[in-house]
């Protein structure tokens, strides 16, 4: 009930960006909660009954350091391959945060450096992950730096998220943000700009994930750090963006990509 009552209210291009923020915030609230219940003492809501950093950063650098695929390296990349890079917009319990930071209409400007940054931090976490297993340095300490990681993110979302208005956290800093920027394509959902743009811009102010800038839109497809959130729709006039999957109708296609977000994200929530 609560899927389908979600889906009708996101179907809605208008409702959309609202709804997506409430969903979102109330699963990482949740994700949190039982987080803090498991470490009171009640460990059957950590899940698998051990304690784990909650910080994306560790669904990549967490088996790189220990040799083998975990749980959450699993469900991760089930979510790319059924609906994409929606991992970045209605699925991550950290994103959910930098959501919040970046409220507000964003400026058309956009972020420099974007492919350099984000690659430096993904080979960061990898090799550093490499190095310290290598090393055998122990558990205690390499939790220590993944905290770093993760509170040096937090203060991007306070600091940068909340002056420029874009997800500069999940867009620049996030090294799984990167991984599902390049394997997003695995999955056979796009997005794209028809000739009925005309180039107003007004969408560049509903996108947080900073992949419709001037240039995007004279492309005609969301740039390279879309995640298909769908909000950029809310602002255009001209019903000019849309979604496709094969040969479906475009609003078939948005329709079938919302159906299968949402059911993740209810099931995740259940879970």
């Amino acid at each position: 009930f609560y899927g389908a009552y979600v889906t009708g209210k996101i179907k809605d291009p208008v409702q959309s960006p609202r709804w997506r923020l409430i969903t979102w915030t109330i699963f990482s609230a949740v994700f949190f909660l039982q987080l803090i219940i498991g470490i009171a003492g009640y460990e059957k809501f950590l899940m698998t009954g051990k304690l784990h950093l909650p910080i994306p950063m560790m669904i990549l650098g967490g088996p790189v350091y220990r040799g083998q695929v975990s749980f959450m390296t699993i469900l991760f990349l089930t979510t790319v391959v059924l609906s994409g890079p929606a991992w970045c917009s209605q699925l991550c319990y950290f994103g959910a945060i930098d959501n919040l930071a970046s409220s507000g209409k964003t400026s058309r400007n956009p972020l420099r450096g974007k492919l350099a940054l984000k690659s430096t931090f993904l080979i960061i976490v990898i090799s550093a992950a490499l190095i310290l297993r290598w090393f055998n340095v122990p558990p205690a300490a390499t939790t220590l730096i993944a905290a770093s990681f993760g509170v040096a993110g937090l203060g991007i979302m306070v600091i940068f998220s909340r002056s420029k208005k874009k997800m500069v956290h999940c867009v620049l800093y996030c090294p799984v943000g990167t991984l599902v920027n390049l394997s997003r394509h695995v999955n056979p959902f796009r997005m794209y700009i028809d000739q009925s743009c005309t180039l107003c811009m007004l969408c560049t102010k509903h996108c947080k994930y900073d992949a419709l800038n001037e240039q995007d839109i004279y492309n005609k497809k969301p740039g390279f750090t879309c995640t298909m959130c769908g909000d950029c729709l809310a602002g255009c006039k001209h019903n000019s963006i849309k979604y496709k999957f094969l040969r479906l109708k475009p609003d078939t296609s948005r329709n079938l990509y919302i159906i299968i977000t949402i059911t993740l994200h209810s099931v995740f929530l259940a879970l």
